[in-house]
Parts: structure tokens; C-alpha cells; sequence
């Protein structure tokens, strides 16, 4: 059972350490070599520090977490201590690209972030855990409890993962802000063929984290 005082809507951020994503290196191959890069919701910043060492990125990170922004500085990454709830502080197209890597679904309004990143950036790159994972529906519909598995094993009351989407909910979504186009999905390959075909044939029951790349109409 578990522990009632496990939480994660602090983002403290507690211990230092480089925490290496799958999705990093499909991110990294979207982004131009020189360019501008915000993220929103940077975490210890190490993708923005991997973009500087393989991009040779001009970088802001942004995190509510003062811990997170101190983990940032030590590795040389230009972040700040600040909410990605509101208007951001940048002016109209400050950057080429605007990356938001599970986060969405933790922060208040996700509709005002993803206005913010198109109207802040060229290019918008965007993952989530997708909720409609057949996974998660098996254990609804056979546990009739809500999944624990795109909460990364915490519980519905005690997670900062508070705005539940799937894939197809996330292209209502872009559609509803206007301005802006899905160019690209993809994610992270197993080793095993049929499943990569499962996944790219029917991303919305066996993507776990789908890794979008938005970008504004021209």
C-alpha cells in the first residue's frame, strides 16, 4: 500500500543528478544547430545542457522549482525561478523553438502555455504521458480505479499530474488554439517490431509518450 505522504506536487527537484529522457534525442534531432531554445518546465536542466553541448543552443529554461533552477546553474544552463501558468515575459517570436517535455498535463491552464509557445516561438515541441495508453484502460475498466501508470506510480490524490489527456484530446487541443500545425509525432522505438507498428499505426492505445513538433502557420 501506498505511503500517504509520498508526493510529487512539490517539484522539489531534492537530489543532484543528470536525468537522461528518452525523448531527448528525438527532441535534440528537431533542433537547428544555433538556435533559441526555451524550455518550459526544465527540471535540473539537463536537456537544455545536452542542446548547448550537441546544438550549441542559446538557452532560457524556465521552472517553478527554485531547487530545479540551482541544479540548472550548476551546469551552466540560463534558467529562472518562475510559473509557465500565465503569460510568459518574452517578446513575440524571442525564440525558434519552444519545448514543454511532460509537463502539459502538470500545470494549470495548458491552453494559455501552448498559446504562449506559439506565440513566443517558431516551432513548438511537446510531449505528455497519453492517458488512453490500453494499459491505463484495461485497469480502469477491470480495477475500476484510476491508473497509476501515467502517474508514474503515484495516486490521484497526491500527484502534480493534474490535467489527464490523451492523444487525441492534445489535437483538439492544437486545433482549438488555431495558428498552428502538428508537422511531426514520434517517440521512443523498441526493439521490437510489431509493437513499433502498433505504436505509429495506433498512437492513441500504445503511445505512451507521444513527442509532438508544432509549428506556426506561415
Amino acid at each position: 500500500m501506498q505511503k500517504l505522504n509520498v508526493d510529487n506536487r512539490d517539484y522539489s527537484h531534492a537530489y543532484s543528478y543528470n536525468e537522461i529522457r528518452m525523448e531527448y534525442p528525438i527532441i535534440s534531432k528537431w533542433i537547428e544547430p544555433n538556435s533559441k531554445v526555451i524550455d518550459l518546465g526544465c527540471g535540473d536542466g539537463a536537456l537544455l545542457q545536452s542542446l548547448k553541448q550537441k546544438k550549441n543552443i542559446s538557452e532560457v529554461g524556465l521552472d517553478v522549482s527554485e531547487k530545479a533552477i540551482e541544479l540548472c546553474r550548476q551546469k551552466n544552463v540560463n534558467a529562472f525561478c518562475a510559473s509557465i501558468d500565465s503569460k510568459l515575459e518574452f517578446e513575440d517570436n524571442s525564440f525558434d523553438y519552444s519545448i514543454c517535455n511532460v509537463t502539459i498535463q502538470m500545470v494549470k491552464y495548458p491552453e494559455i502555455l501552448l498559446f504562449e509557445m506559439k506565440r513566443i516561438s517558431k516551432y513548438q515541441i511537446i510531449s505528455f504521458p497519453n492517458f488512453a495508453f490500453y494499459k491505463n484502460r484495461f485497469e480502469l475498466l477491470f480495477k475500476g480505479r484510476m491508473p497509476t501508470r501515467m502517474l508514474y506510480n503515484y495516486s490521484w490524490y497526491n500527484t502534480g499530474h493534474i490535467h489527464q489527456l490523451s492523444i487525441i484530446d492534445f489535437k483538439y487541443l492544437v486545433s482549438n488554439i488555431g495558428g498552428i500545425r502538428i508537422k511531426e509525432l514520434d517517440f521512443y522505438k523498441s526493439g521490437n517490431v510489431l509493437k513499433n507498428y502498433l505504436m505509429e499505426t495506433f498512437p492513441n492505445l500504445f503511445l505512451q509518450i507521444p513527442i509532438y513538433l508544432l509549428s506556426k502557420y506561415d
